[in-house]
């Protein structure tokens, strides 16, 4: 071992780059930065979406349209679904939110609106929270009764 074949133990120095440490370093000057312009600032830093200056595309797209946040949401539910469980002896004679939500049609959480699609022969007792005109026209017509919550 002699003086012209030392070298640091593996790990102890580190690789990268020291930047701005004098012309001598090679990385002195402008510090790998170029010369003028805003990138080449301290503190500099790109927005997201930025596009050069150009109009970002956020902005360029349209924006319409009205969400309104008192908005109520109901599951809607037909009367040929209804009739189907009928036919295949789900459901008997009454229907409320705990079978529906046994037949997986509804959520615990949802409201039930009965919607007038599709024709209903069984005579049903039905409780829910809206019905529409011809659902519960259709349902008073099978005899049955429309109970609204």
């Amino acid at each position: 071992m002699s003086l012209h074949n030392l070298t640091p133990a593996e790990g102890s120095i580190k690789k990268g780059k020291r930047i701005a440490r004098g012309e001598g370093s090679g990385k002195g000057g402008t510090s790998t930065r170029g010369h003028n312009g805003q990138k080449s600032r301290s503190g500099y830093s790109k927005k997201v979406g930025f596009e050069g200056g150009q109009m970002p595309l956020q902005r360029r797209v349209p924006k319409f349209g009205f969400t309104n946040i008192n908005r109520i949401e109901h599951q809607g539910i037909n009367l040929d679904k209804l009739q189907s469980l009928v036919d295949s002896g789900k459901i008997t004679d009454t229907v409320n939110l705990e079978v529906l939500i046994a037949n997986r049609l509804a959520g615990k959480n949802d409201l039930v609106k009965i919607l007038g699609g599709g024709e209903l022969k069984a005579k049903l007792n039905i409780t829910v929270h809206k019905f529409t005109a011809t659902a519960k026209a259709a349902i008073e017509a099978a005899g049955g009764e429309a109970v609204t919550l």
